[in-house]
């Protein structure tokens, strides 16, 4: 599950009665799990804390991988070295995402079965093979 699905439902954006109903569904269809980055990214949000953020995830029953292992640091990098070359030789500058994005994008690609995320967009060209929702 991607930062921004979490994020949504705390800001109680437009978007969190539908972030809901897709946290169910998954949540039905087995567990529901973030990457450590993730959690991380949590830990910013405007009024977080490390005990917010704990509770919650244990109140929704969304496990925390913090083990993510080779794998994933180095499809990651991979995945990020490519974007980066990308950007460059199209005359876009220096890389503008950030390599979070692809340690969530490879964490879901190699150990999960789909990322759940409110920008789609942004991992259908670095992870086409990765199932969204």
């Amino acid at each position: 599950m991607d930062t921004n699905v979490i994020s949504a439902l705390w800001s109680r954006e437009p978007s969190a009665s539908r972030m809901v109903q897709l946290l169910g569904r998954a949540q039905a269809e087995g567990g529901l799990v973030i990457a450590a980055a993730v959690y991380a990214e949590l830990l910013a949000h405007p009024g977080a804390s490390e005990q917010f953020v704990d509770e919650f995830l244990i109140s929704t029953r969304i496990a925390i991988d913090f083990d993510l292992g080779e794998s994933v640091w180095r499809n990651a990098a991979g995945r990020f070295a490519a974007y980066a070359n990308r950007r460059r030789r199209s005359g876009g500058g220096n890389p503008k995402r950030l390599l979070v994005d692809f340690l969530i994008g490879a964490h879901a690609m190699l150990k999960t079965d789909r990322l759940l995320t409110l920008d789609a967009r942004r991992y259908r060209e670095d992870f086409p093979k990765l199932r969204l929702m």
